[in-house]
């Protein structure tokens, strides 16, 4: 996965201890459902596919489709994650992920969040973006994906409907990693 994006190599790099990374799967990260965990938001703005398996049938869904509510998956009785299909950033996709925790190495998400830009030139024409930590799910924000459309990146300014639309998209809670306010402030 490192090789798709630097974003996604530093990403996976910090995701927990040695003893983690050695130890813990892409599948597991994503099968647990943990609204902060690291891999979901990059891997559902990326536009990544989960495979699911029982026996020897076999059902794919878009990722973000995925995760339901808290503690909610859409996987049946017996069902494990099979595959995960992320399709690369192709040459007109700008990509970014950013992982916000206390501390740099080591350290749960306050807020992880991924974005892939399409774009015509200088021009946003379509947007993907995720978060982790803002929401009881990893989940898309929907409506900032469509105030982007037609933004500039050479005009911040062209940017505002979209930070705006963030507080539409998520109602982030308050706890042992960070305040709402934190999140509303640091996911804009």
């Amino acid at each position: 996965l490192g090789g798709l994006h630097p974003d996604i190599a530093e990403l996976l790099r910090r995701i927990g201890s040695r003893q983690v990374r050695a130890s813990g799967t892409v599948g597991g990260n994503i099968a647990n459902g943990s609204p902060i965990g690291d891999s979901p938001p990059a891997l559902i703005a990326l536009g990544a596919t989960l495979e699911l398996r029982k026996g020897a049938t076999c059902r794919t869904l878009p990722l973000e489709d995925y995760f339901i509510a808290y503690g909610k998956q859409d996987r049946l009785p017996g069902e494990f994650v099979h595959r995960v299909l992320v399709p690369r950033p192709k040459p007109h996709q700008a990509f970014r992920a950013y992982k916000l925790a206390k501390r740099y190495d080591q350290d749960i998400s306050a807020v992880m969040a991924a974005f892939r830009l399409d774009l015509e030139g200088r021009t946003i024409v379509a947007a993907r973006i995720a978060f982790g930590g803002m929401a009881a799910t990893p989940k898309r924000a929907a409506t900032a994906e469509l105030a982007l459309a037609g933004a500039s990146l050479d005009d911040p300014a062209s940017w505002q409907a979209a930070l705006d639309a963030l507080a539409s998209d998520y109602a982030p809670i308050t706890d042992m990693r960070a305040t709402a306010d934190y999140r509303k402030h640091v996911s804009r």
